[in-house]
């Protein structure tokens, strides 16, 4: 009985915030976050690959699969995450990243984080954050496919790379000042 209620504590969240490598690098620091996955989701072909998602031509996003134990950190606080560590109002782009593969997006497992979304949303929306529109979409859950071992772990696996170095570090300074208290 125990097994039953600590796999109910546990939900998935699905997001994508353009790079799944820095997508990635900011949620495997939320205290709560038990697994960060990069992957492809929102396409047409079953188990894509790197090269057929950068070519723009499966629609597939790059994200992340995350598992999150909901007693330790909420849902609304993963959406917030998301939304202060990435531009949500770039369409199919995120800096120098452009293309589908790099839209903002976030795909549901249940109803109640649908509602969630909408929220962050419509506050984000009447509290004027950006200078435009978001775009982000909101969508049910898709199947998602595990990226290639390479691009998992990537920013813990490739820090020093300049990309690295350049991109995914000044946003994870940022986050970390930012969400102090959230940390790991």
């Amino acid at each position: 009985m125990l097994n039953i209620y600590i796999i109910a504590l546990k939900k998935v969240a699905y997001f994508a915030g353009g790079c799944f490598w820095c997508t990635e690098a900011i949620y495997q620091n939320i205290k709560g976050v038990e697994e960060v996955i990069s992957g492809y989701i929102g396409g047409s072909i079953k188990n894509p690959s790197y090269r057929e998602v950068c070519s723009g031509r499966t629609g597939h996003a790059e994200a992340v699969r995350v598992v999150y134990d909901q007693t330790l950190v909420s849902f609304k606080l993963l959406v917030a995450i998301f939304f202060s560590t990435h531009d949500p109002t770039t369409l199919n782009r995120q800096g120098a990243d452009v293309g589908t593969q790099y839209r903002s997006a976030i795909f549901y497992t249940f109803e109640n984080q649908r509602k969630i979304i909408e929220q962050v949303i419509s506050e984000l929306t009447e509290q004027r954050i950006f200078d435009a529109p978001l775009v982000t979409e909101v969508n049910a859950e898709m199947p998602f496919y595990t990226a290639e071992k390479e691009h998992n772990n990537y920013f813990n696996n490739n820090s020093e790379q300049p990309y690295c170095q350049a991109v995914i570090e000044p946003k994870i300074k940022k986050f970390i000042e930012t969400y102090k208290t959230h940390l790991k």
